[in-house]
């Protein structure tokens, strides 16, 4: 696919998951989400390159600009957006599928200092709710929805709801509306 192309796409999923969005110029100027997302792209490519210290520094220029942290080493899938943005951190082994949406304040992040796989794998189509914690290791199966504010330290199956602190998983039911759960968190403390 060209870079053009790419774009076009990106800018098509923002649209489709945004209900506020109101064009493609719109978003593909004002989004900062987006932007996050497209010098990733540029730093993950000198990551693969060899080129370390040029990706970092290009990473941290965008964090300053979008107020996103996207390691570059992360692996990220397509059509990949992050609504609103702010405060979302994703550490350099995460691994992030095709059609997965973050809202703010969500991280993908470690929970030890040893080397190797630390961040968490989010399967196709997951959508992660403001404020979520995905911590260590883990994989997250496609289709599953986070809840707002959880803290996920375990797999889940597919499908799956995941709330609380710490998340519990349960499968979605048939015909469930699970579009509240990112806004409306089940609080376990």
């Amino acid at each position: 696919m060209t870079i053009w192309g790419r774009i076009r796409e990106d800018v098509a999923a923002a649209r489709l998951r945004d209900p506020a969005a109101r064009g493609g110029l719109e978003i593909a100027v004002l989004y900062p989400g987006l932007h996050a997302v497209w010098a990733y792209r540029v730093t993950h490519a000198l990551w693969l390159r060899g080129a370390r210290f040029p990706a970092r520094a290009l990473s941290q220029v965008a964090r300053w600009l979008t107020g996103v942290e996207i390691h570059p080493g992360a692996v990220i899938g397509r059509r990949f957006f992050i609504d609103h943005g702010m405060g979302v951190v994703i550490g350099e082994t995460a691994e992030v599928g095709d059609d997965v949406m973050l809202y703010h304040g969500v991280t993908l992040g470690g929970r030890q200092r040893e080397g190797g796989k630390r961040h968490p794998t989010l399967g196709d189509g997951v959508a992660v709710g403001a404020g979520a914690k995905v911590l260590g290791p883990i994989t997250i199966g496609a289709g599953t929805l986070i809840g707002a504010n959880a803290v996920v330290t375990r797999d889940s199956a597919p499908d799956s709801v995941l709330v609380g602190v710490p998340a519990k998983a349960r499968l979605r039911r048939a015909g469930e509306d699970t579009r509240a759960l990112l806004t409306v968190p089940e609080y376990h403390i």
